[in-house]
């Protein structure tokens, strides 16, 4: 087991839950700060421009956090 480390896979795995944490944190708090509830507005009311916001809001804050961690 000398090729393969354990410790870079669990770094790894530890890192990516706590990416996966943070962002529905935050997905969390957007959630309260609208006015509306938008999730029912994207699956419900089918409010495409909603979700293209929210879509770019995952992929800025996925950015945000994977270059905090990984410096």
């Amino acid at each position: 087991m000398d090729i393969l480390s354990i410790k870079p896979i669990l770094n790894s795995l530890i890192f990516s839950l706590l990416g996966i944490a943070i962002l529905l944190i935050t997905y969390f708090i957007i959630e309260k700060i609208t006015p509306e509830n938008t999730w029912k507005e994207i699956v419900q009311k089918n409010n495409i421009a909603i979700a293209i916001v929210f879509g770019a809001f995952i992929i800025g804050i996925s950015m945000i956090i994977s270059a905090a961690i990984h410096g």
